[in-house]
């Protein structure tokens, strides 16, 4: 949720200055092309040890995809759409929340439902490194324990806690998007 807000609310940021738009969408672009499993030690290093850093990683990862969709769904007005608002004297902020805020939703819930299943496996990888609690420290144990039946069991409920946050962002579109 915390990488898909800070998404939300860069992408609005960047929507309405193109300025800013220029200068920090290529930093968050680098920041975007190192691997996770790179990034999650740093992390970790910074955070220390406990549900911090497994937050912050679930949240880098959700981030970025949320970024891209907000910024392309709330770019697809058409101009023909921007200058009707403009013909009947639309502030920037009716413009906002009448025009693009609903074109933009079928794209945030695209990004939701990548982020639904993507945060998982960050907060997984983040308790890979350092934790001797949670599924992420489950399999790395049973796995250097030779362990299969544990290693599956993990494998299949993480694959289920995926699955059901998928089914919850689902449900929440169908009820947010009527068409």
């Amino acid at each position: 949720v915390i990488g898909n807000l800070a998404g939300v609310l860069l992408a609005v940021v960047f929507v309405h200055s193109r300025i800013l738009q220029a200068a920090y969408f290529p930093v968050v672009l680098f920041f975007n092309t190192i691997p996770i499993l790179a990034l999650s030690p740093i992390i970790i290093l910074i955070f220390g040890l406990g549900m911090t850093p497994k937050i912050v990683i679930a949240a880098v990862i959700c981030f970025f995809p949320t970024l891209v969709n907000m910024i392309r769904g709330l770019d697809s007005a058409s101009d023909n759409e921007h200058e009707l608002f403009r013909v009947l004297s639309a502030t920037r902020w009716e413009i906002f929340w009448s025009l693009r805020l609903p074109r933009a939703l079928p794209m945030l819930f695209s990004s939701l439902r990548i982020a639904s299943a993507t945060a998982v496996i960050g907060a997984i990888v983040g308790e890979w490194i350092g934790s001797d609690k949670g599924l992420g420290a489950l399999i790395i144990q049973a796995t250097f324990n030779y362990q299969s039946d544990r290693l599956y069991a993990a494998i299949v409920l993480s694959s289920s806690l995926s699955i059901a946050m998928f089914s919850i962002v689902v449900l929440l579109e169908r009820r947010a998007i009527r068409y």
